[in-house]
């Protein structure tokens, strides 16, 4: 009988995870694809209305592209270049010298494949490699911009991933030098794409087609960010990485390198403002297509030469650009390419109207709350001049904040513990009667105005404000290899010391295979430690039980963490420690610290005693 229940119970337990996986898996993927198949035809009946000589179809009457006619990313090259410097060497290349930026333009479709950071290195030390943010398509890490033309062959060979430009002029881009670069086809176009830098990150790309032939031309304009590769270490769930854009009714669209990897392709609506690119943790790159033309977002993955590479790409076309014999036209494109620095991107997204723009950073659904702690920790370096000290003195500014609740918190623990012999009695009135017993309890609470959940407050309130450190010292390139004081160079990154080599003193490196905890954590531990000491143990053996291991639990957690994050957890454990202490002498109530110290060393009483 017990073999039949047990069977049964698995067959229920099967047809319902069989059900779950068609409901909340196959039918939204069926459904997407549905989707994707409407659109798709859809596009190609519009194609062949333009083809036929519809109102887009311009005079030359040239059709659309096919779907999928933006250059994707080819598979690896026959000669594949060992390194950077045999890549760079294999083409002809305008340099690029800015206060922020150095590398250089390939003038083999006039692309943006080569840019070093000048104010980032690798490392915390300032003599590691500046960041290689781009990189040639042959290398395995290659990442790269364009821009080009797409049309049909009636308007000849258009500007594209194999065409060689001309450099007209000066051969170096700078803010103060902008370059031109200049091709003509076989159908008398004459292409002048004149490139142009700020001091910053920011690139503007921008396209005068002149027609010198007897008919009018279509064009369709695309941009596209692609790599072959990404990151080495993969984000955790509160920062996005991958694809990125905002575009259209869609609004913010983020597609994490895995999610496109199952998914493929996902091609929103139509949009006429807006940006689209490639981010990772604190580097991006975005195209900012011009407002005067329509365009098609698309972000796609494509698996290349049977999974000898992968290419992530997000990209962008047009609608069709009519130039008209003897006339010329011009298509503006902007390039971001580089840090996420939180002021500067603020700015281009005001200065530039850039829709959004500022969500490039990713501040993540408390965005109403990470944004004010990053200002505020901001502004208190810039009066300090270092983050560690600006971090110590927003936890006092956040604990001021809350001072007024907090103190009343407090206060009503104190008058707790000293209402607890009451309580006992209580307990021991109504052992038998819970009902009563809770009814007394209730009338106890309000006749001495007592809160029983009054200590969970200075809890509840650092969440929102731990959280929100975290975020920002996670997601702001302003907080990577900020150094505090001693051994942490860097706030960003877990405190580098081992409690196993005891903090370095031993000559070896701590077990690979033990959980980190540094000198900070440990510091953070005994803090908490202390802390929950200042109020008498729970009769209850389990509550007791976790009211001991939670400082040593909490150490092993806070290990991991950032060194900034761990010396704000300690920092505000010391301070609820000595505003506990003030609060509960003020209320005459006793300060159990001491006592359960002392507890700790007493002998225990064995069980026949």
């Amino acid at each position: 009988m017990e073999n039949n229940r047990n069977f049964f119970i698995t067959i229920a337990l099967s047809v319902l995870i069989l059900t779950l996986w068609q409901v909340f898996y196959m039918n939204p993927r069926m459904e997407q694809q549905r989707e994707t198949a409407r659109i798709e035809q859809q596009r190609a009946e519009a194609q062949k209305k333009e083809a036929g000589g519809g109102a887009n179809s311009g005079a030359a009457g040239t059709p659309a592209p096919a779907p999928g006619a933006i250059p994707n990313a080819p598979g690896a090259e026959s000669a594949t270049p060992q390194n950077l410097e045999q890549a760079l060497a294999a083409t002809t290349r305008v340099k690029i010298d800015t206060p922020s930026l150095s590398g250089s333009i390939n003038l083999t479709g006039a692309r943006l494949d080569d840019l070093k950071l000048k104010h980032y290195t690798e490392t915390v030390d300032k003599n590691s490699p500046e960041i290689q943010l781009l990189n040639p398509e042959p290398l395995p890490n290659g990442y790269f911009a364009e821009i080009g033309f797409v049309g049909d062959s009636n308007v000849g060979t258009l500007p594209g991933p194999k065409t060689v430009w001309n450099v007209d002029g000066n051969a170096t881009l700078s803010p103060s030098t902008p370059v031109t670069l200049t091709f003509t086809n076989d159908k008398g176009l004459v292409f002048k794409r004149t490139f142009s830098v700020d001091n910053d990150y920011m690139f503007t790309v921008s396209d005068t087609v002149q027609n010198t032939g007897g008919a009018a031309v279509s064009l369709f304009n695309y941009g596209r960010v692609a790599r072959f590769d990404k990151p080495a270490v993969a984000s955790t769930y509160v920062l996005h990485e991958g694809l990125i854009g905002v575009t259209g009714s869609e609004g913010l669209q983020e597609h994490k390198y895995a999610a496109i990897e199952k998914d493929k392709q996902y091609k929103p609506g139509k949009s006429t403002d807006g940006w689209l690119g490639i981010t990772d943790k604190y580097w991006a790159v975005t195209l900012i297509p011009s407002e005067k033309q329509p365009f098609q977002p698309n972000y796609s993955y494509v698996d290349i030469n049977n999974g000898l590479r992968h290419s992530y790409q997000s990209d962008y076309m047009t609608d069709a650009i009519t130039v008209a014999p003897g006339q010329s036209t011009t298509v503006e494109t902007e390039i971001f390419a580089g840090a996420k620095e939180v002021a500067k991107v603020n700015a281009y997204a005001q200065d530039r109207n850039i829709r959004l723009f500022d969500r490039l950073i990713d501040w993540g659904w408390f965005i109403w709350i990470t944004k004010p702690m990053f200002y505020l920790i901001d502004t208190l370096y810039k009066f300090f001049g270092n983050f560690g000290l600006a971090i110590l003195a927003t936890t006092v500014i956040v604990k001021a904040i809350f001072f007024p609740l907090a103190n009343k918190s407090y206060a009503s623990m104190a008058n707790m513990k000293k209402v607890q012999p009451k309580m006992l009695e209580i307990r021991e009135k109504y052992a038998d009667d819970k009902m009563k017993q809770q009814q007394a309890m209730m009338e106890l609470y309000k006749t001495e105005k007592i809160n029983p959940l009054a200590g969970c407050w200075p809890v509840a309130l650092q969440i929102p404000v731990f959280f929100s450190l975290y975020k920002v010292l996670y997601i702001t390139i302003e907080m990577r290899h900020a150094p505090f004081f001693g051994w942490i160079h860097d706030l960003a990154a877990p405190d580098p010391t081992s409690l196993f080599n005891l903090f370095g003193l031993l000559p070896f490196a701590a077990p690979a295979f033990l959980p980190h905890m540094g000198a900070w954590a440990v510091v953070m531990g005994i803090t908490m430690f202390l802390q929950m000491r200042m109020n008498p143990a729970p009769p209850d053996p389990t509550q007791a039980a976790v009211f001991t291991w939670m400082p040593v639990i909490f150490t092993f957690m806070m290990g991991s963490f950032p060194a900034g994050l761990v010396i704000y957890w300690a920092w505000n454990n010391l301070l609820s420690i000595l505003q506990q202490g003030v609060i509960m002498k003020r209320q005459g109530a006793k300060i159990e610290l001491w006592d359960n110290l002392a507890a700790l060393f007493r002998k225990k009483p064995s069980p026949a005693e």
